[in-house]
């Protein structure tokens, strides 16, 4: 099956950046605070770029008129996603003060590894013009994931107003960038751009997903391994990600008559293992990695077995 292939390759892809990174971090080949460096990398240079890049390429006046309905539905399950997260997040975490990693979970169970991982699987199997729409689709995940996810991963200083919490988060880099690429977009911006200029913005949105995934290796290097493989919680999680959530909100979406092409971009989306910005973001500014590591070990490993027989489930029931 070519969903099964695809989802093998790209996990032994993701697998060796992950080992790189081990070992940098237990051959003491970097020094102990490189996570700190390429995380910043990813904040403050990768993340911007692509945010920028694809923004500007995408979110055009015509590709919001041609698929609307696909921007549309993006808009309504990401919000249900989200809606869902809260009460889920209180489940791993009740304790008010481990509010920090309640707000790792809530990330969690709101945005699975659509990026990389779903846009490679769109690509193999639909080529450009399925990439394209699934891109449409993943539109306003996008922009709540930039936003109100970035906004949740960076921890909170307890003497700022929760105003003043929100605006730090909605003025770093990756957000400003989204917004630059919006209003690009919708200008037609880029066609005034010289190339080199653009080849350097898709040059270093290709950096992010490869630094992102050494650096959840250097991440886990820093851990005991066996403290991360017998996280009972993230187990829970990843089942909920993976399994539980994405064929919830299939069920719904076929009860309401939804198109299946749209089931097929919310399957792909919402069934793709946790995200590595629990990485990404946590290590950018100081926040609690070890949970964050243990759900992209976890889920990420499982997701080989899972994407497959969910697609297969989904092909022999709709």
């Amino acid at each position: 099956m070519d969903i099964f292939k695809l989802t093998l390759s790209q996990m032994l892809l993701m697998f060796l950046f992950i080992v790189v990174g081990f070992g940098l971090r237990k051959g003491k080949i970097l020094p102990e605070d490189s996570d700190t460096c390429m995380s910043r990398l990813e904040t403050y240079l990768f993340v911007p770029a692509l945010n920028l890049y694809n923004m500007m390429t995408n979110c055009t006046v015509k590709s919001f008129a041609e698929n609307s309905i696909l921007i549309l539905y993006g808009a309504v399950i990401v919000l249900l996603a989200m809606l869902l997260a809260y009460p889920l997040s209180k489940l791993f975490m009740p304790e008010k003060e481990f509010a920090y990693q309640r707000n790792v979970y809530k990330y969690a169970m709101t945005f699975g590894n659509y990026g990389f991982m779903g846009n490679f699987i769109a690509l193999g199997i639909w080529g450009n013009e399925g990439l394209f729409k699934y891109t449409m689709f993943c539109l306003p995940v996008t922009l709540a994931c930039c936003s109100w996810g970035m906004y949740i991963l960076i921890p909170k200083d307890s003497e700022k107003s929760m105003f003043k919490n929100l605006t730090s988060g909605l003025t770093k880099p990756p957000m400003i960038a989204l917004l630059i690429g919006v209003i690009s977009g919708f200008l037609g911006l880029k066609q005034y751009l010289p190339d080199f200029l653009l080849n350097m913005l898709s040059n270093a949105s290709n950096c992010m997903g490869p630094v992102s995934m050494v650096l959840a290796g250097f991440v886990i290097g820093g851990y005991n391994f066996r403290g991360l493989l017998f996280n009972k919680k993230v187990y829970i999680a990843t089942a909920l990600r993976l399994f539980v959530l994405p064929s919830v909100m299939l069920i719904i979406l076929h009860l309401l008559g939804t198109s299946k092409e749209i089931m097929t971009w919310v399957l792909i989306a919402f069934a793709t293992p946790l995200g590595l910005n629990t990485i990404v973001y946590p290590a950018s500014f100081g926040g609690e990695t070890e949970t964050g590591a243990s759900m992209a070990m976890i889920s990420h490993t499982l997701s080989v077995i899972t994407i497959p027989l969910m697609y297969l489930l989904y092909i022999v029931l709709w």
